[in-house]
């Protein structure tokens, strides 16, 4: 959200003071959240409120096969959520004052993923991917729920080429800021699939990397989720008023916490 300044006079007795009167632009940030598979919007509303208390405007939401529509759980494709979450982005640029040019994504494990191909279909300013899973190209349009968990391990547990996959294909044209945060114990995403997110993206703006110590791929206990959730508010408030006060944020860097990048 850019400022626009105006010269003005301020009339005090019969003299006119010199004054310059500074106004918030007319559109403010948009934010998306994308759950994972098997949550749902409840799990992100307090960090919505919190992010949205800096002056932007939040749309959580439920994709099929969660909550209302958990029937469709058995049947639901990756092709059928990605529509889900193209919807919803659809929906909150439709949201008066949202500014097209200012939208964070913020997507855990399977909604990370999903977050990324987003980026590559939609203009997207911020990424924030915790957790992000990988699955394979091939069987795109097989149900969610009837993937091989076992061949999906293998192949999360090996560092990937961007060729090799579609969500890091997008990664690696993505120009805005990223925000990457591990699980130092996830059981899900190893540290592999994080290094093939890590690497891919290759041309970002910014590149910022956090591990939670302790944590396990949910963030089950409370003190890791207020990690991430300090995580979270911290990099936003840092993008969203570097954009307000005109790209103050105008370095690539890469932030490792918790141990060394690999």
């Amino acid at each position: 959200m850019g400022t626009t300044c105006h010269a003005t006079d301020v009339a005090v007795d019969d003299t006119g003071l010199a004054g310059t009167l500074l106004e918030p632009g007319s559109t403010i940030p948009g934010v998306l959240f994308v759950h994972g598979w098997g949550g749902c919007q409840q799990r992100d509303l307090d960090r919505a409120q919190q992010i949205a208390a800096l002056g932007c405007i939040c749309l959580t939401f439920d994709m099929r096969g969660h909550v209302r529509t958990e029937a469709l759980r058995q049947t639901v494709t990756r092709g059928q959520n990605l529509d889900d979450v193209l919807a919803a982005y659809d929906h909150l640029l439709e949201q008066p004052h949202v500014d097209p040019d200012a939208i964070l994504v913020v997507g855990a494990s399977y909604g990370g993923y999903l977050a990324a191909i987003l980026s590559a279909l939609r203009p997207v300013q911020w990424l924030a991917l915790r957790v992000p899973a990988l699955y394979m190209d091939h069987d795109w349009n097989t149900p969610k729920r009837a993937l091989d968990r076992k061949a999906l391990h293998a192949y999360r547990s090996r560092v990937l080429d961007p060729d090799e996959n579609r969500a890091l294909r997008a990664c690696q044209d993505f120009r805005g800021d990223v925000l990457i945060v591990e699980s130092e114990h996830d059981r899900l995403v190893p540290p592999p699939a994080i290094v093939s997110y890590r690497d891919a993206f290759t041309r970002v703006h910014s590149l910022t990397y956090r591990i939670i110590d302790g944590a396990d791929h949910a963030l089950s206990s409370p003190e890791c989720r207020q990690a991430y959730t300090s995580m979270l508010l911290s990099w936003t408030t840092e993008m969203v008023f570097g954009k307000r006060a005109g790209g103050l944020v105008d370095a690539r860097h890469l932030e490792a916490g918790g141990r060394p990048p690999a």
